[in-house]
């Protein structure tokens, strides 16, 4: 049986950054072909984004693209040429998807809209990933992750109490947004196995990470309420935070939600009888007395490791784990048992860890097909096999600039 779900659909990606990428890369991983198109005048952002191994910065060396587009193939076409369009138009014609993630109006000055490749594709199962969506009145605004954190409104809830909001360190709307959209595909595409129909995707970035922040929307529509920033305290579990542990810069979150649990939690620690104090005897009382709180459990924990307070606490059923940095992640004993962690081999940067497929289907898992692309490393694949070009006419559009 193929191991690979998608083996039969072939993708042509537009996409670049990290919103697009992530929704093909997990189409990818599941078999998918998947082609990017880029040019040398205008390579994906991130082929330019830290780290680099060994600090060397390069076109094929950027770590985050690596990680998003492994198993992909790339091809160098200028789309500000007539002959450009027409071999888009061909590469089209003979695929099932596209994915664009940028703002409304760039798909169409290529004329390459949903509705001119209609024309060329009926069935085509159309994606765009845009940051508002192809309709309103931002349709042709342009943002990246940490905008959309704020316009969400997640952003306006991270951050201590009295402080301003604060980045969550990552654009976390990209690859919110990239699952969507590959769920999306996925739903298209099985529309169109039953009714031969294809159709548009019309995918908010900031609606989707919008879809995140359902507590204090309804907070405001049911009581007028604005909820304000809090760090990392909970509305109603405590103790509910990161604690300093033994070692520099060592960390554990421990969340604590009922009574049974704050139990379990006093016996893991020798019943200290600060757990008995009247303060904390039942769940609104630890909520109530959280500075207090906090403190006696960061005395307790700073005497152990990270890893030790995740196994005391986790065998007598309470959620507590470390805060892991890079190294951490990269030899934690889980990631490496289940096989997450998988070695890929890439031509200009040699054998690199990666994360790897984190849905693991029973009949058709998925894998890591290959490395990520050098810029324009499937040119003749695509122009000489899937299109049934020869070595000469593609020479002839490589010297006239239109591949590059």
């Amino acid at each position: 049986m193929d191991r690979y779900a998608l083996s039969s659909i072939r993708i042509v990606d537009f996409t670049w950054a990290w919103a697009g990428p992530y929704c093909t890369k997990l189409l990818v991983d599941m078999g998918a072909e998947v082609i990017k198109i880029e040019t040398n005048k205008r390579p994906d952002i991130a082929r330019w984004m830290p780290p680099f191994p060994e600090e060397i910065p390069g076109l094929n060396r950027s770590g985050r693209f690596n990680k998003r587009h492994r198993g992909k193939l790339s091809i160098t076409l200028d789309l500000t040429t007539e002959a450009g369009i027409d071999l888009i138009k061909k590469i089209i014609g003979v695929s099932d998807v596209i994915t664009e993630n940028y703002s409304r109006r760039v798909m169409k000055k290529f004329g390459l809209e949903y509705e001119a490749v209609m024309e060329i594709r009926p069935d085509i199962v159309y994606i765009s990933l845009s940051a508002f969506g192809t309709t309103g009145i931002y349709k042709d605004y342009v943002a990246y992750g940490p905008n959309q954190a704020a316009m969400s409104g997640l952003a306006n809830l991270t951050g201590y109490r009295d402080g301003p909001p604060i980045s969550f360190g990552t654009a976390l709307a990209d690859p919110t947004a990239g699952l969507n959209g590959a769920v999306a595909v996925l739903a298209a595409l099985y529309h169109r196995s039953k009714t031969g129909k294809g159709q548009h995707i019309d995918l908010s970035q900031t609606e989707m990470f919008t879809c995140l922040v359902g507590q204090p929307i309804m907070d405001y529509v049911m009581n007028g309420r604005v909820l304000s920033r809090d760090g990392n305290r909970d509305q109603i579990m405590a103790p509910h935070n990161f604690y300093r542990c033994k070692g520099e810069d060592k960390w554990v979150s421990i969340a604590i939600a009922t009574d049974e649990e704050w139990q379990a939690f006093s016996h893991a620690l020798g019943d200290p009888p600060w757990t008995k104090d009247e303060r904390f005897s039942d769940q609104l009382s630890r909520w109530q007395n959280q500075e207090e709180l906090d403190r006696l459990v960061e005395a307790w924990t700073m005497d152990h490791t990270h890893y030790e307070v995740m196994e005391i606490l986790q065998k007598v059923g309470v959620a507590a784990m470390p805060a892991l940095n890079g190294e951490e992640i990269c030899h934690n004993p889980q990631l490496r048992e289940r096989g997450f962690l998988v070695e890929v081999d890439h031509p200009e940067i040699g054998k690199r860890l990666m994360p790897g497929v984190s849905m693991k289907l029973s009949e058709t898992p998925g894998a890591i097909r290959g490395s990520a692309p050098l810029l324009g490393e499937h040119n003749h694949y695509v122009f000489g096999q899937l299109l049934g070009m020869s070595p000469k006419e593609i020479l002839e559009l490589e010297e006239a600039g239109v591949i590059y």
